[in-house]
């Protein structure tokens, strides 16, 4: 089924051209988070580099360049902008290994998805297990869950690992996906988006800002974790929409705009406009259940949600300049 022209129409507002994707998302996409961005971030940013060069991450220039064109202390810096250096060092660091470790398990299972398997292992043991790593991403990632237990308290430390290990699970459905010959639908792709979105385990890393750890009442309450669902699919979706150029061209399929338009057989601009109404619609849902339940919060439990907005905020706002997603700018107009 096609988009009809009615949709088209909506992907700009009040009959002005749109003359890009960015243009195209900055007209639509609903955020009621205001850009903030920490202090530290310069320091963060320097932190991210010793941290990746220790542990031989960036030996390879085409991953030292795609942690330059990435910029993850920024990404950090957005997100989490009140958090102390220390912390944000650790949210920064997690999310340059993030970066390289998904770049990685994307290739492998691409073309040789066999060898995914003991990459995948490797992560699971040390995050479960506490087994030795065998190479350099298991030995930082290993560094990273030392960092999470030092700063943590033991149950957010065990959330962390909980949440990390979803994460490394979520890569086979991607590399299932990714070999399967049937196309991949838009519910499908945000089921899988979902698992291998990486977001949640940042989410005890907000946990641990605050000035108090949640009450288990209060984490595992039906509407918390119905927020950090929420949250979680946005702030990964947001990124989708500037990424879906690259995706296109990489063969990618599991970002929220190309399941649009494989869907609804239609142009690349089109589909963003539509990714970006459900998007939309997630927002304001959370926006909708955190005034609900705000009343029945802590002050720490207040300044975890927070932290969940700031991911949303800070991926729209990182996403936007990172030359990581520059070729959005290179997208046919819509008009």
């Amino acid at each position: 089924m096609s988009a009809t022209h009615e949709e088209v129409t909506l992907a700009a507002q009040d009959g002005v051209q749109v003359v890009d994707l960015r243009e195209l998302i900055d007209a639509n996409l609903y955020m009621p988070f205001p850009f903030q961005r920490s202090p530290h971030a310069s320091e963060a940013a320097l932190g991210v580099e010793e941290w990746l060069r220790t542990w031989g991450l960036t030996d390879n220039p085409a991953v030292a360049a795609m942690i330059s064109r990435t910029r993850p202390a920024e990404l950090a810096a957005c997100n989490s902008p009140t958090m102390d250096l220390g912390l944000l060092q650790i949210v920064a660091n997690q999310i340059a290994y993030q970066f390289i470790y998904d770049d990685r398990a994307e290739d492998v299972g691409r073309y040789t998805p066999g060898r995914l398997l003991p990459m995948l292992c490797e992560s699971i043991a040390i995050l479960r297990d506490d087994q030795p790593p065998t190479t350099s991403l298991g030995a930082a990632l290993a560094d990273l869950h030392r960092q999470v237990r030092e700063r943590c308290t033991p149950a957010q430390a065990a959330r962390w690992a909980w949440n990390s290990r979803e994460y490394v699970h979520g890569l086979l459905y991607e590399a299932v996906a990714q070999n399967h010959a049937a196309p991949v639908g838009s519910g499908l792709c945000r089921s899988v988006r979902s698992l291998i979105a990486g977001v949640e385990p940042f989410y005890p890393l907000c946990e641990a800002a605050q000035p108090c750890e949640l009450t288990p009442e209060e984490i595992h309450h039906p509407v918390m974790r119905r927020l950090s669902r929420l949250s979680a699919d946005a702030a990964v979706w947001i990124p989708d929409l500037f990424s879906a150029v690259k995706e296109q061209r990489a063969g990618g399929l599991i970002n929220l705009a190309l399941a649009y338009q494989r869907t609804h057989r239609c142009s690349l601009p089109t589909a963003v406009a539509l990714a970006t109404r459900h998007i939309n619609s997630t927002i304001r849902e959370f926006e909708r259940l955190y005034a609900e339940f705000r009343p029945e919060l802590t002050p720490s439990g207040v300044g975890y949600v927070e932290g969940m907005a700031g991911w949303i905020r800070g991926c729209y706002f990182w996403s936007r300049t990172v030359p990581r997603y520059a070729d959005a700018l290179a997208a046919p107009p819509l008009l």
